[in-house]
């Protein structure tokens, strides 16, 4: 069994808990529960034919009191890097981490994911926010941690991306 630690990065409350709620039990709740440090959790999948455990790491929003740490990038196989739909500077906060990811862990595969299209009216990313963010050669998926949407495949995705990486 091949394990690989994936990262879930992003400003204070753009959904990595839920995200990964929705990926790992199915499960979405309307209750925030802030992250304190790090939650690890678990998914067996099978990508092309090979078993892989996802370790998820769900790491603690970032913003401007507190600064992601790099112990906690350390051995990550890839990273999903959550951006609030409803809120412009998430994604700005998410382009951020990128550099640090890279120092840290190097050139792993890094997937946007744009989340809460359950509240795509209410958003403040626009299509040339998304256009931009594939310009710069990343991956992006739009999903919804509380209908589950797009969920499944981020995850799939990244796993594949992982499973391809040198």
């Amino acid at each position: 069994m091949m394990k690989k630690k994936v990262c879930m990065l992003g400003a204070f409350a753009v959904g990595k808990t839920s995200l990964v709620q929705q990926y790992v039990h199915s499960i979405f709740s309307d209750k925030y529960q802030t992250t304190v440090g790090v939650k690890v959790d678990k998914k067996s999948v099978v990508v092309k034919g090979t078993s892989v455990d996802l370790i998820l790491w769900d790491i603690y929003g970032e913003d401007e009191f507190q600064e992601v740490r790099a112990s906690y990038l350390r051995g990550a196989a890839g990273c999903l890097l959550v951006v609030d739909g409803t809120r412009r500077y998430t994604l700005d906060t998410a382009h951020a981490l990128v550099e640090r990811i890279r120092q840290t862990a190097g050139d792993i595969p890094i997937i946007f994911v744009f989340n809460k299209t359950d509240l795509i009216d209410l958003w403040e990313i626009e299509t040339d926010h998304l256009r931009d963010t594939e310009q710069r050669g990343f991956a992006v998926i739009q999903t919804s941690a509380k209908d589950g949407t797009g969920v499944e495949e981020a995850f799939a995705t990244l796993a594949e991306m992982m499973l391809e990486a040198p």
